[in-house]
């Protein structure tokens, strides 16, 4: 079984991301020992989005262009709206958000991050949740939505918002040291 303080870890964002929900698993998971790179899709930092105003800026390890989907053990996908919705307009994001569900290690998206699930066309006939108002999004992908802190189907792992953060970066650490669900079904 692999463990958590050998894994290396990558969250995928861009401006507009919920703020709590980047800097809370990227500093639990670098607690637990785990290697963790922030990539998006432009280098310098990027600007979290806090409540009702910009946030803090954290800093771009990697571009996506740059990275592999082989070179990661897990993926975490921060929500907030303008995060998700810019990231799913982009095919390369898409792609790699595909490869790597497909890839069958865990896969974790919270509050709006499912929109990227669903454009990478993951969801359907999986249990998930998300934020309530993507909730008719997610069930028109075909995924079987319920209102829980954290939902797991095999290595996806799926949250509704900032209040579910502690349950969610637990459950990212319990499927990292799972290792890949090699009974998952490809999309």
């Amino acid at each position: 079984m692999p463990s958590i303080n050998q894994a290396k870890i990558a969250i995928l964002a861009t401006d507009g991301f919920e703020q709590s929900e980047l800097f809370e698993p990227l500093e639990k998971l670098r607690q637990a020992g785990a290697e963790v790179h922030v990539l998006s899709t432009k280098s310098g930092s990027i600007k979290g989005w806090d409540k009702d105003d910009w946030g803090k800026e954290v800093p771009v390890d990697k571009l996506l262009s740059e990275v592999r989907v082989s070179e990661y053990d897990g993926l975490v996908l921060p929500g907030g709206q303008i995060n998700p919705d810019v990231l799913r307009a982009d095919p390369k994001v898409v792609s790699f958000v595909r490869e790597f569900f497909n890839s069958k290690k865990p896969l974790a998206a919270i509050c709006h991050a499912p929109w990227l699930l669903i454009e990478a066309d993951v969801v359907r006939g999986r249990n998930v949740t998300s934020y309530k108002s993507i909730r008719t999004d997610m069930v028109n992908a075909g995924g079987n939505w319920e209102d829980s802190e954290v939902v797991v189907d095999e290595a996806l792992i799926t949250s509704r918002n900032p209040g579910d953060l502690p349950a969610f970066v637990a459950k990212i650490i319990e499927e990292i040291e799972e290792g890949r669900h090699e009974d998952r079904k490809v999309a």
